[in-house]
Formats: structure tokens, C-alpha cells, sequence
């Protein structure tokens, strides 16, 4: 029996904190102990978000700004909210919605190279509500992923905080032999219009299939197929096989929360640096 047809459907249950500690906003609840993240450039710690690695767009407001360690740092503030500070990468977008995507020439003709190649596989797809996942189902999905992008458990429990009122898309693949060769998992954003590309999990003994550059088109595919604009494939930067799909560039903001002292804001190559003008650090609104 696959995963999906033994999918438990728990409740999500509130952190053990009295209902007043516990915080809400958008898709997001929170308390003291599990906002902040440890994240570490090297040997310094700074902190992040518990749904920084795993979702979409993280909204701040000022008391959990408020409550959260120092240096903190904010990624992917919604592109209409009144915080955060545009940094220097940004989120690909698939215009999978539209039919000039799937017509130009390369990209037709890489597609059709990449379906040749995977014909023998057999793919479903599966659109579940988020409040039928508990931590145990996700790492299911994709444990070996997390333990190779070193994702706290914080983060994982972070991603199921975040999905409890949404919907998520699980498309896997398998070869002929039964073999599981990726699981990939989006979150569906309607009001958005975007589906959103979480965590894609492959085995590398399928590697010569391209499998995660295939997951990327089998999510683009489901995209159009369902009404949906945008795909997206999150930031870009850092992943240059993701140039062969994105249409389009959505800036992300965010915020970081330093002293100006602080080892991670002297250290020229830490995040601070790398991702943000030092003007903009402890810049809580976007515009001035």
C-alpha cells in the first residue's frame, strides 16, 4: 500500500502554551519557544523563521517581531505587505497558465527530450488538505531531503503549521520496477493564483533521468491543467537549471534584525551581507 492510501489525517493540535501565548497571523501560528530558528553562518548563530525553509511567504507583524531573538532574519514577506525590504535574489515564476510557455521552441523541444526519456514512468498525482498531514506524513514525504538540506524539525513542524487551512499537491513517480524515483510537494495557493513548489525529493539511482528538472515539469503541467497561473519554483539564484522554465521574477523582501556590532553583521560573507544592503538592516517597513 503506497503512502497516500496510508496518509493519517491527525488534527493539528496547539502547542502546550496557554491560547493566549499562542500567536496567529495568516497561515501562521507561533508562541515563544518555537518562532526562532537556530541558523548558523559557520560558527555564528542567528535565527530565522520556523516556515522559512518550506513555505511560501512569511508575514511579520510587530509582536512577533517583538518576541524573536537577535539577529533575526525575515525571508519572503508577501510582496503586498507594508514590511520588509527587497534583497538581492528572487522567486522564478512559471507562466505555466499561459500557452506561449509551452510553445517556444526550446522549451518545447527540451520537454519532449525529457518525456522521451521518462515514457516508461508512471506518475500520480494527488491534491490533499493540509490539515490531513501530521510531521510523521512529511518526513514520510521527504525525510532524506531534509537531512540533506539540513531542515530542522522546527521547520518541518513550521510546514505543517502553515498548511493546516491549505491544500498540497504530492505528485510521485515511479519506475516500471516499482521503485519510488521522486516525490514532489507543492502548496496550492489560489488567491495567489500560484502553485508552490516546497520540497522535491528524488532517488539517485534515477539521477541520468534528470528527475528534479522533471518534477518541475510535471508541477508546470499540473499548473496549467488546473486553472492555476503561476508555478513557482522559489528562489532562483542558486539554481540555474531552473532558468529553462521561469517566465517571469517576483522580488523578495525581507528583514533582518541586527546590532550593528554583532559578528554576523562584521563578517562580510554572512547573510546580512550577501543578501541585504547594510542600509536596509533593521528597516521593519518597506518604505521609508
Amino acid at each position: 500500500m503506497s503512502f497516500l492510501e496510508t496518509l493519517s489525517c491527525p488534527e493539528i493540535e496547539a502547542q502546550n502554551v496557554p491560547e493566549s501565548d499562542r500567536q496567529f497571523l495568516g497561515c501562521q501560528s507561533w508562541d515563544a519557544d518555537n518562532l526562532c530558528v537556530e541558523s548558523y553562518h559557520g560558527e555564528t548563530l542567528y535565527y530565522t523563521t520556523r516556515w522559512d525553509a518550506l513555505c511560501p511567504y512569511v508575514d511579520v507583524s510587530p509582536r512577533m517581531l517583538q518576541m524573536a531573538k537577535r539577529p533575526f532574519i525575515v525571508y519572503a514577506v508577501p510582496p503586498e505587505s507594508p514590511y520588509g525590504v527587497p534583497i538581492n535574489d528572487k522567486y522564478g515564476l512559471v507562466h505555466a497558465g499561459s500557452p506561449d510557455f509551452w510553445t517556444e521552441p526550446r522549451r518545447q523541444r527540451k520537454f519532449k527530450e525529457l518525456e522521451k526519456l521518462c515514457q516508461d514512468f508512471v506518475t500520480t498525482s494527488t491534491v490533499l488538505p493540509g490539515n490531513h498531514f501530521s510531521c510523521e506524513d512529511v518526513y514520510a514525504l521527504g525525510g532524506e531531503h531534509f537531512a540533506k538540506h539540513y531542515i530542522d524539525d522546527q521547520e518541518v513542524e513550521g510546514f505543517v503549521d502553515y498548511i493546516r487551512d491549505l491544500d498540497v499537491l504530492v505528485i510521485q513517480v515511479h519506475a516500471p520496477n516499482g521503485d519510488l524515483v521522486l516525490t514532489d510537494v507543492s502548496i496550492l495557493l489560489p488567491d495567489r493564483h500560484q502553485v508552490y513548489g516546497s520540497f522535491c525529493q528524488w532517488s539517485r539511482a534515477y539521477k541520468n533521468k534528470s528527475p528534479g528538472i522533471y518534477a518541475c515539469l510535471l508541477a508546470s503541467r499540473w499548473t496549467a491543467d488546473n486553472g492555476y497561473k503561476f508555478y513557482n519554483l522559489g528562489p532562483v539564484d542558486d539554481y540555474g537549471y531552473k532558468a529553462l522554465f521561469v517566465t517571469d521574477f517576483e522580488p523578495i523582501f525581507a528583514l533582518a534584525l541586527t546590532a550593528e556590532d554583532h559578528p554576523l553583521a562584521l563578517d562580510s560573507s554572512s547573510p546580512l551581507h550577501t543578501d541585504f544592503k547594510p542600509e536596509l538592516w533593521n528597516r521593519i517597513h518597506r518604505h521609508a
